[in-house]
């Protein structure tokens, strides 16, 4: 597990707890904090995270076979992201990934980045690559826009929500309308012992995680260790978008990704959820979703969103209508819970999209 930030000692900061343990929270005005980082004037620590690198001359032909994604045309700079599955197709370990020319450098949770280096050398046999956990040495940081000063960091883009070569959207919405358009997202390496001097050279502000986390959720992106369970598959998430090459060759698990997706339908599905705010409250994530007198569903992630208010991702059953109110039942304090579609209740071949985006983000289109 990374080691605590050093910018835990800023004024103000209150540490946060779970996935985001050693890191800030907020530095004393969370939705300050998240106006700014929406709009590009932030940056916010994200060295809970865990990095793992693979070097050596198989690498990515390595990883790729391991994989659900097609890396053997990654060119360095290049980002994706990939999957590493079950054999019944469920995930395992979710990667941000970016080559450099020499190695593989792979963004992980921080609980994640020991389990996975220990795996990923299990998995070596013979070739020439050598894995390394480096995340004592490695901070991330994020943005939603580049940090010129920064230039010469390694950055991963992520590719949510555009459709990546071999996705499938598994979403009915528009491809002009999906949220994810908002966050253009950015991930910085930094080398831990410069994290607090890179800081200050950004001449941006700084934003805690739960202002990261209000933007993800709004964004309807999915968080292995939030979203995820020992049972979720990637269509159940629409992770299909930007983490699964439909069209490449065998890895474990790819026999129950194209059964589900050209057969059948995840039993589970990803919503946004707009919660009532009225209890200046909110719910916490694991709470139960009901529809009527019915368990449907639990939440996944939760956050108080600068312009929505209460605002949740959860995962319930496909069976449930997609224009039923519902309501998240915390320990007895409930909440009533309207749902918006990511995966479609019908969510499969016929009615995904392969389709990129046209729509420009929001801070282009009011230039």
């Amino acid at each position: 597990m990374s080691p605590k930030s050093p910018l835990l000692a800023r004024a103000g900061a209150v540490e946060a707890g779970g996935l985001d343990s050693g890191t800030a929270a907020h530095y004393g005005d969370p939705l300050r904090e998240q106006r700014a980082l929406a709009r590009g004037e932030a940056v916010t620590d994200l060295s809970s995270r865990g990095v793992v690198t693979v070097s050596g001359p198989d690498r990515l032909s390595w990883l790729n076979t391991l994989s659900s994604q097609k890396l053997l045309s990654l060119v360095p700079g290049e980002s994706t992201e990939l999957l590493l599955l079950s054999v019944q197709g469920r995930i395992e370990h979710d990667a941000r990934v970016l080559d450099d020319g020499e190695r593989t450098w792979l963004i992980v949770e921080g609980t994640e980045a020991p389990a996975l280096a220990a795996w990923l050398s299990s998995m070596k046999f013979t070739l020439r690559v050598e894995v390394q956990d480096v995340s004592e040495d490695w901070a991330v940081a994020g943005s939603v826009s580049p940090v010129p000063a920064w230039a010469d960091y390694l950055m991963w883009t992520d590719p949510w929500p555009r459709v990546s070569p071999g996705g499938y959207s598994y979403t009915e919405a528009e491809s002009a309308d999906h949220p994810g358009l908002e966050r253009p997202w950015h991930e910085y390496l930094i080398p831990r012992s410069s994290l607090e001097q890179a800081v200050e050279d950004s001449g941006r502000a700084l934003a805690g995680s739960m202002a990261a986390e209000a933007l993800r959720i709004a964004a309807w992106r999915p968080r292995l260790g939030a979203e995820t369970d020992d049972k979720v598959i990637p269509h159940e998430l629409d992770l299909i978008r930007t983490a699964v090459h439909l069209d490449k060759g065998c890895y474990k698990g790819q026999e129950t990704i194209a059964r589900v997706h050209n057969l059948g339908r995840p039993p589970r599905r990803l919503v946004f959820l707009q919660l009532d705010g009225s209890q200046h409250t909110l719910p916490a994530a694991g709470s139960r979703i009901l529809f009527g007198e019915r368990e449907v569903g639990r939440v996944t992630s939760v956050a108080q969103h600068y312009e929505m208010g209460a605002v949740a991702l959860a995962l319930v059953k496909r069976s449930v209508d997609p224009a039923a109110d519902l309501v998240v039942d915390d320990g007895g304090e409930l909440y009533a819970a309207a749902q918006e579609l990511i995966v479609s209740p019908g969510a499969g071949q016929a009615v995904g999209r392969q389709t990129g985006f046209l729509r420009a983000p929001r801070a282009e289109r009011n230039n």
